[in-house]
């Protein structure tokens, strides 16, 4: 219960570095399937930011390393990957393209991932 869905650190880095270049969205839009952390409505862009141990990164590798309540932990990440799939595809059939960042990507390579809003947005403006 004291996990933040909302509002995380990766999400405060990742929006405060867009609102400084100008870029102005919507945040945890809940009339969207999965509630996405960042949204571009005029260019139908979303914008996930999954933390690393919620959203599964490197899930194979990981999930056998889990040894308190496997039981519990295995099942819900498993969940919250498939759930993310979900989301996408209701997404994608919405007209929106979905961009999910890795927390640590933020973390160390924030620069790219700005990168990777703009050219995205860029290209949606020119299509638009």
């Amino acid at each position: 219960s004291r996990i933040a869905a909302e509002n995380t650190k990766p999400e405060i880095k990742l929006r405060k570095a867009l609102w400084h270049l100008g870029y102005r969205y919507q945040k945890n839009v809940k009339s969207l399937p999965g509630k996405p952390d960042i949204v571009f409505n005029k260019s139908k862009l979303v914008v996930f930011v999954d933390g690393d141990f919620w959203h599964g990164y490197k899930w194979e590798l990981k999930k056998g390393k889990i040894k308190n309540n496997r039981g519990y932990w295995i099942p819900k990440i498993d969940r919250n990957i498939q759930r993310d799939l979900e989301h996408n595809e209701l997404l994608k059939n919405k007209g929106f393209k979905v961009i999910r960042i890795w927390e640590h990507e933020i973390d160390n390579e924030l620069d790219n991932c700005i990168s990777l809003i703009s050219s995205i947005l860029k290209e949606q403006s020119m299509v638009n």
